[in-house]
């Protein structure tokens, strides 16, 4: 397969109306989960994925299921957990921005373990991507991540990894130190500017960017929301690409909407820019819609978004 990623799938209620949640009434079921989002973005790109995690034995375990199959991605890793449930998040939108409240402790995911893991499997892959919120949300789950990158390096499998630090889950203090272990192991690295920030807040993220760089990785890819992305190589390229106009309802999962792309576009031998602009493209699309998984674009969908609006954006970059 193209791409392999381990982590947390999370059932997903977003608020139809605005406001907090204690006000609204009507929500939008949908799926979420870092990992989970990018292997459903890769497969609806036409890339070929997989994806190993715990589902409870519940309506939400089926129903995840039942969306993986659906979307062409294999699920012949997922364990059916029946000691555990599958976790849920809500969204609420106001003036003021997003709001996210979780139920995830004890879920099925955080019993994630090393385990679980199938060398074979991770060695026919040609992406293993994982995540800091799969380190995060339990110690098993931690071992699990980094096993998996240790088995796909020493198999010559690509390793990428997305930050994603949710001081939520665990102390930065302890954040920082999952970071510092985990990008030493991996190819290509994700980050947001608020990653940066819990990083290291008293210097611009791209400096944190090119500090990451140097820890091993070939490239570090920044998101900047609006303002695009930056990618650092090792080699020492160094471009800036603009973002897509677009009107956002929803950045739920568009990161990681962004990670898909750009891993896919990379596996099909674009070189770092090419491989970005994609994904900037792919990332506004998953905002213009509501949820991290409805509004995932197919291949067809973000070439034809790309025609339109070429003309639209600058190019920009320095190598």
């Amino acid at each position: 397969m193209d791409i392999v990623a381990l982590g947390e799938p999370l059932a997903e209620f977003a608020a139809v109306e605005r406001g907090s949640l204690d006000e609204v009434f009507t929500f939008r079921r949908g799926w979420g989960g870092d990992t989970s989002n990018v292997v459903v973005a890769a497969a609806r790109l036409g890339a070929s994925a997989g994806y190993i995690t715990r589902v409870g034995d519940d309506a939400f375990g089926r129903a995840f299921l039942r969306l993986w199959e659906q979307e062409g991605v294999d699920t012949s890793r997922v364990v059916v957990d029946p000691e555990a449930v599958t976790g849920v998040y809500f969204i609420a939108r106001s003036d003021r921005g997003h709001s996210f409240t979780y139920y995830r402790a004890g879920s099925a995911a955080s019993r994630l373990r090393p385990g679980d893991l199938d060398p074979a499997y991770l060695s026919q892959a040609r992406v293993v991507h994982t995540s800091g919120i799969t380190q995060a949300i339990s110690p098993t789950a931690r071992e699990a991540a980094a096993a998996a990158m240790d088995m796909a390096r020493r198999s010559g499998v690509l390793v990428s990894y997305d930050l994603n630090l949710r001081p939520r889950l665990a102390p930065v203090t302890r954040l920082r130190a999952l970071v510092a272990d985990a990008v030493p192991r991996a190819d290509i690295v994700f980050l947001s500017e608020e990653d940066a920030a819990h990083l290291d807040d008293r210097r611009p993220a791209p400096a944190v960017a090119a500090d990451l760089c140097a820890c091993g990785p070939r490239l570090v890819v920044l998101k900047r929301g609006a303002a695009g992305c930056l990618v650092v190589a090792a080699a020492g390229g160094r471009w800036e690409v603009p973002s897509w106009p677009v009107e956002v309802v929803d950045a739920t999962g568009a990161g990681d909407a962004f990670d898909a792309g750009f891993l896919v576009e990379w596996l099909r031998g674009a070189p770092p820019e090419a491989a970005a602009r994609l994904a900037t493209a792919v990332g506004a699309l998953a905002a213009s819609g509501l949820g991290a998984v409805a509004p995932l674009p197919t291949r067809a969908d973000v070439e034809k978004f790309m025609a339109q609006h070429a003309n639209s954006r600058t190019k920009g970059g320095t190598e």
